[in-house]
């Protein structure tokens, strides 16, 4: 049956800082509880990474980067929403950021931003002055499965930990289930 650890072999993040980016080992004491887990770089998409590892979708979370403009203002930011889930950038993500326009992160751009890969993106070890918004389902989930920052491994935490990093915001931000 489809756990939040499913058939991963975890360790204490600390015990595993090469199998994260640079930026998430720098940023580690940040989130103590955390564990890391290696995987099949190629199975990091959310689906088949969950098929693969048993891990079960409503405790997966997914990290969204988003470009947001208005005028000569603007902003990246970090969305985690279940893997369940679909955040409502165009509206609630829009007027919480105070943007007119928003768009998803470049590849190219959030990468070099980051130091992170596509595919791995996490909030943990993210630019410090980048919003991080919290779906509230994540927060309330429990134990939570979220990007290494590379695509060769992910982190296990409570996903309460989220709504503790630096500039984060617990909100509603998913659409409603169609």
């Amino acid at each position: 049956m489809p756990s939040a650890e499913g058939n991963l072999t975890w360790v204490p993040l600390a015990e595993g800082l090469d199998l994260v980016a640079p930026p998430v080992a720098a940023a580690a004491a940040l989130v103590p509880g955390a564990r890391v887990a290696e995987i099949d770089a190629t199975l990091a998409d959310t689906a088949a990474f969950c098929e693969a590892y048993d891990v079960a979708e409503e405790a997966s979370a997914n990290c969204v980067v988003v470009f947001g403009r208005r005028g000569e203002e603007s902003v990246h930011a970090a969305v985690m929403v279940l893997a369940t889930d679909k955040a409502d950038v165009n509206k609630t993500i829009r007027k919480e950021l105070g943007m007119r326009k928003m768009s998803f992160g470049d590849q190219a751009t959030t990468e070099a931003l980051t130091g992170m890969t596509q595919g791995g993106i996490t909030p943990v070890g993210l630019p410090e002055d980048w919003p991080i918004l919290v779906d509230e389902a994540v927060v309330a989930a429990g134990l939570v499965v979220i990007g290494g920052g590379v695509r060769g491994s992910k982190l296990l935490l409570d996903g309460a930990d989220l709504a503790t990093l630096p500039n984060a915001r617990v909100l509603p931000l998913a659409l409603p289930a169609s």
